[in-house]
């Protein structure tokens, strides 16, 4: 009988501490280099593993890629997934607004892996952005519309708003070095930052 690979039994917590080693080391090479850049040896390398160790693991480059993506999608997806219906509108999407700067700043890596996925067409995660992410922008779209529709935040594209809120918190990851370069030493521009869109989308939202 032949031996079972990793994914056929459970991981011993050797395996799976040699497993989140060589997500690890990927997920810091994809995010330097994006997935055409990056090789097995690199990420081998980053491991402390050698490549047929890390390809009982993963048969793929390509598999890693979408395993660390699969992963980000649900941690990205989450603060999304919280907005609730019953709570105060503005509050919500404040506190949406919050959350989403607070995972640039604690996972820039995860935010550029997304962006250079993206970026290349997202060839690899193209039925979750249609599937997944559309169908629950489309749900907290239309709670945005309904809170609209009753007065309660201004009449705003809720699609575009959504949207916006991406752009004006990913950029602080994904375009970490020159904001530090422009802001100079002694800035935290995450701190700042969130004052700022604080500001702006309460003004923003008010009916």
């Amino acid at each position: 009988m032949e031996d079972e690979g990793p994914a056929e039994r459970p991981l011993t917590r050797i395996q799976q501490k040699n497993r989140q080693t060589i997500l690890e080391a990927a997920l810091e090479v994809f995010s330097q280099h994006g997935f055409r850049g990056a090789t097995l040896d690199q990420i081998a390398e980053g491991a402390g593993l050698s490549k047929p160790n890390l390809l009982y693991y993963f048969p793929s480059k390509e598999a890693i890629h979408v395993e660390l993506l699969s992963t980000l999608m649900d941690a990205w997806l989450a603060p999304l997934r919280a907005l609730d219906p019953a709570g105060d509108p503005v509050e919500e999407i404040l506190d949406y607004v919050r959350r989403k700067l607070e995972l640039s700043r604690d996972y820039p890596r995860e935010s550029r892996l997304f962006a250079n996925e993206v970026l290349q067409g997202a060839p690899r995660m193209m039925d979750a952005l249609e599937g997944d992410l559309k169908s629950l922008v489309d749900e907290k779209a239309a709670i945005l519309t309904r809170w609209a529709e009753a007065g309660r935040i201004a009449d705003l594209p809720p699609h575009h708003l959504i949207f916006s809120i991406w752009a004006l918190t990913q950029h602080y990851a994904d375009f970490d070095v020159q904001i530090r370069a422009v802001l100079g030493p002694g800035h935290d521009p995450y701190e700042e930052a969130e004052g700022f869109l604080d500001t702006l989308f309460r003004k923003l939202l008010a009916p």
